[in-house]
């Protein structure tokens, strides 16, 4: 019988539950964030699953469907401890919220969250769950109803768990105090180390480039592994490649000061399309000097513009600088640069155009990589273009205020393919 009551409870709850009530959580130029904070559940390893989504100003073009979405909603898996996601689905929408498609994200790995991004944004909201204790109200509501029909049974059946908990406990062995409190203080030990925060690597001293690979088991491949970037582009086979086509347009745009990088993040974000699959547009991060050397030449700095697919993998683009004449979208983020250190803004009214960042010709090399920065994960499709664009000495001066120098040493290629264009 209280099965039966349990169940009939359940399935009036769930579809409550697992319905999409949205709250607006940010509200900027272009676009507002929503979450659904009843979706919100623990996941594997005491990570947090939650969905979201970002409503756009205007309609954004599809490049997959050439048909304009309004809203983009994530499923997301989030670890408040490590400050990282794995988004599991995307879902578009069109203006009038039908919907426009779907993505199952498979073979997706963890990301770290940038602050000032929908990511951050909806993570702050999330993990905060784990500090107040809320859960989803529907379900809260469904489990007080399910307590109070079984609190019948629990009593009656008291009793009975009492007496088998005490014939186990005069058949166990009796064991030392110190072995029980030992076993006791493991516990809390274990759950602390899960929640313990990334260690903090640098680009200097002892938590160095050098050292990455020690400073925690995450960050092994940083000394271990044979596809590590950056490397010397030397040797390259010279042949037809396909070309990369940018799709990018002016947005909305954020500047976020990482404490170690420059770095913009741009609403609507904008593609990339090389080898017939599309890549997203997550971040770009300046580097100076240079990661990346072409036969031994370097260069003051680089832009690194990220990419991810929709099964996770990742595309990165780079664009390396050399001195000359004022870089537009340098520019743009040294002018609203936040004023607090590891701060972020988003200038009002303001849109970039990353096209301006972009050589005339898109001519580049290309080779299976890494991360540059831990957990300098493998399996990066790299794209480093031939031709270089330029930045002033004001403005690279101005940036070496602000950040010492933030590269990581050329890695051994270990007979890495490397193509370039013809």
């Amino acid at each position: 019988m209280f099965l039966k009551i349990l169940v009939a409870v359940l399935a009036a709850a769930l579809p409550a539950a697992v319905s999409a009530a949205w709250q607006t959580i940010n509200m900027e130029q272009g676009r507002h964030v929503e979450i659904d904070r009843e979706s919100i559940v623990h996941g594997p390893g005491g990570s947090l699953l939650a969905k979201g989504r970002v409503v756009f100003d205007r309609p954004i073009v599809d490049p997959k469907s050439s048909v304009s979405y309004h809203i983009i909603e994530f499923e997301t898996r989030y670890d408040c401890a490590e400050r990282t996601r794995v988004t599991l689905k995307r879902t578009y929408y069109t203006a009038d919220n039908s919907l426009l498609r779907q993505d199952e994200v498979q073979g997706a790995f963890e990301l770290p969250v940038r602050s000032g991004t929908p990511d951050g944004i909806l993570m702050r909201e999330v993990c905060r769950t784990l500090g107040d204790g809320s859960a989803p109200r529907s379900l809260n509501q469904a489990l007080g109803t399910i307590n109070e029909l079984a609190a019948d049974l629990r009593q009656s059946n008291d009793a009975l768990v009492k007496q088998a908990v005490e014939k186990d406990r005069q058949r166990a062995p009796r064991q030392p105090a110190s072995a029980v409190s030992g076993r006791q203080a493991a516990r809390p030990a274990a759950a602390e180390a899960r929640r313990a925060p990334s260690p903090n690597w640098s680009y200097e001293d002892a938590a160095g480039p050098e050292h990455w690979g020690q400073l925690s088991p995450n960050y092994a491949v940083c000394a271990s592994g044979k596809r590590q970037s950056p490397i010397d582009l030397s040797d390259a086979f010279s042949v037809d490649l396909q070309a990369i086509q940018f799709l990018y347009q002016a947005a909305p745009f954020h500047v976020v000061d990482t404490g170690r990088h420059l770095q913009l993040t741009i609403d609507g974000s904008g593609y990339i399309q090389t080898l017939g699959k599309i890549y997203r547009l997550i971040y770009i991060r300046f580097h100076s000097p240079a990661e990346f050397t072409v036969v031994g030449r370097a260069f003051p700095m680089e832009a690194q513009l990220v990419h991810s697919a929709d099964d996770g993998k990742l595309a990165i683009v780079s664009v390396l600088l050399e001195m000359g004449s004022e870089n537009p979208v340098i520019q743009a983020a040294l002018n609203n640069f936040p004023l607090e250190k590891s701060g972020e803004t988003a200038p009002p009214g303001h849109d970039i155009d990353i096209n301006a960042l972009l050589p005339a010709d898109s001519g580049y090399f290309t080779f299976m990589g890494s991360l540059t920065t831990p957990p300098c994960t493998e399996g990066v499709l790299w794209m480093v273009l031939k031709q270089p664009r330029q930045v002033s000495a004001e403005q690279l001066s101005m940036l070496r205020r602000l950040y010492r120098p933030n590269a990581r040493p050329v890695q051994p290629a270990f007979g890495r393919i490397v193509k370039e264009s013809r």
